[in-house]
């Protein structure tokens, strides 16, 4: 499965529009086809992914918590 968000650029301003709290995010090229996910704090880890990855669309969920992040991923992937 995957996050039922809509696809944005995976850009700069995407990065600087995630919140600084934990969440699960979810990669995909440029056609919309899902690359991987992770959870972390969301602004963080999309800007270590915007340097080292090659993924052209982002989506994420917020969470509560560190563990709420890791049960949404239970929930979605």
């Amino acid at each position: 499965m995957s996050l039922r968000k809509q696809w944005r650029a995976f850009d700069r301003a995407a990065v600087g529009a995630a919140p600084e709290r934990y969440g699960v995010y979810e990669l995909g090229d440029a056609d919309g086809d899902s690359l991987g996910y992770g959870v972390g704090v969301l602004r963080d880890e999309l800007k270590e992914e915007l340097a080292y990855g090659d993924a052209a669309k982002v989506r994420w969920v917020a969470a509560e918590s560190e563990a709420h992040a890791e049960r949404l991923v239970d929930e979605h992937f």
